[in-house]
């Protein structure tokens, strides 16, 4: 058994045939386990941990907020982080926005969505919208109503009983693969965009309550960024026919791709805007759904009563954190560093992995990056999921002290691996250097098993 794993645990874990090593401390970019082994985290555990592991600054907050308020239920009250914190986001958020809710996640958080829209077609009196569009190879979280939203099928496959939200699903926007020979990345955009348009009149526009992406796709796909335009073309698509556009910008949101929110730079305003992971860089569980101001009148303009709610929706303490957070990523300039530092970590990526047989395409946005394997790079053909190269990439890694987040099903929702890399904005050069050096030697350990 590897040094510092537990031999027995009580603890529900996700894979209950595994042993995990004890992370016991953080140190910036590292996580250090029970043994004093050190790891390397390239994915900020899941796009989360974007100021590394325990900031100073964001840990005194959770302890001057634990010291005056540590909870307070938002049937009763609000509290000062969870308006300050509103007003932070809100000051920065694409022109329109007005109303903040905090939740726990990103589930929750678009979870609150899908009932938002609901809520405020009904009240505007078109109670037939119920019906929801997503894209093949989204993941919008993993409760029942978002899971069903969700376009992965393994994710899906044994809950599929359970899934009874109305929802189809349409191509994604996702170049590598699907865009044709000599066609522009612009007119490519157009023509993904426009499969909204069919499956809206498919099933009649009067049904369809709104339309969720990704705005830079996640865990699913690989950090696939939309082409240009696309997002235009989908905001007038949804203004034709009344439908609400709403962007998960759970993973790429917070300066994750170099701006605060990952849609300014597609030059798009959304009726809503999910995020959470690095809004409080997992310090303390936090989402957040971020809402236009119009919209929320609706809801205010009848009796006032959003019918939803979880028990620790606008925590004090997380909100403190978070705030700290945002207020750390702009005081520091930390946003330009993932510009910049993006950029520099691509080439680094692309000089390692762009001639290499097995890598297909070496994609993202800022400090959100992704290179996808394949079997063969002239066709595009996908190793088959059977291969477990996904898997075997994680497992390689982590024994040379570094975390990354392969996935499989990246091609088609089954077939297909990649590997997501999402560093904390604080990670020096070196340590980024490092990174590829270790994500190398992890990819040539894991394809010389699947050779053999």
């Amino acid at each position: 058994m590897p040094e510092g794993t537990t031999s027995h645990s009580h603890v529900f874990h996700r894979d209950l045939k595994a042993s995990y090593p004890v992370a016991v401390s953080g140190e910036g970019a590292w996580i250090i386990d029970r043994e004093g082994r050190r790891y390397l985290d390239a994915t900020g555990g899941a796009a989360v941990s974007c100021l590394g592991h325990l900031h100073p600054r964001v840990v005194r907050a959770i302890q001057q907020q634990a010291g005056k308020l540590e909870y307070a239920h938002t049937a009763f009250f609000t509290s000062e982080p969870a308006e300050e914190l509103a007003d932070f986001l809100v000051s920065r958020a694409p022109k329109g926005f007005g109303r903040v809710y905090f939740v726990s996640g990103g589930s929750e958080a678009n979870e609150m969505a899908l009932k938002l829209a609901r809520q405020i077609h009904v009240e505007r009196g078109e109670p037939k919208r119920a019906h929801n569009i997503a894209r093949e190879q989204s993941y919008h979280g993993n409760t029942l109503g978002v899971l069903a939203l969700g376009g992965n099928p393994a994710r899906k496959e044994l809950y599929a009983p359970l899934l009874g939200l109305p929802v189809s699903h349409i191509v994604p926007c996702y170049a590598y693969r699907h865009r044709q020979e000599g066609e522009s990345d612009e007119a490519y955009g157009l023509r993904a965009a426009r499969a909204l348009e069919d499956e809206i009149l498919k099933v009649g526009p009067e049904t369809v309550s709104a339309f969720f992406a990704e705005t830079v796709v996640g865990a699913t796909s690989g950090a696939v960024p939309p082409a240009p335009g696309y997002f235009r073309e989908i905001r007038r698509i949804c203004d034709t026919y009344g439908v609400l556009l709403v962007l998960d910008e759970v993973m790429s949101g917070m300066g994750r791709t170099g701006t605060l929110y990952a849609c300014e730079q597609d030059g798009v305003v959304p009726d809503m805007i999910t995020t959470a992971k690095g809004l409080g860089a997992g310090h303390q569980p936090i989402g957040a759904t971020l809402v236009r101001e119009d919209l929320a009148r609706v809801i205010e303009r009848h009796d006032g009563v959003f019918r939803h709610g979880h028990t620790y929706i606008g925590h004090p303490i997380a909100c403190a954190a978070a705030l700290e957070t945002q207020k750390v990523i702009e005081e520091e300039g930390l946003l330009e560093r993932v510009r910049t530092a993006g950029e520099m970590f691509q080439d680094m990526l692309v000089d390692r992995f762009g001639q290499h047989a097995n890598v297909g395409d070496i994609r993202g946005r800022g400090l959100f990056r992704a290179v996808e394997l394949v079997a063969d790079r002239e066709s595009k053909a996908p190793f088959p999921r059977a291969k477990g190269l996904a898997g075997r990439i994680k497992t390689h890694a982590m024994a040379g002290g570094l975390v990354c987040y392969p996935f499989n099903g990246t091609a088609d929702g089954i077939d297909g691996d990649h590997v997501l890399l999402a560093p904390p904005f604080i990670m020096s050069d070196d340590e980024l250097a490092m990174v590829v050096d270790r994500l190398d030697a992890a990819i040539a350990a894991s394809l010389a098993e699947v050779r053999a």
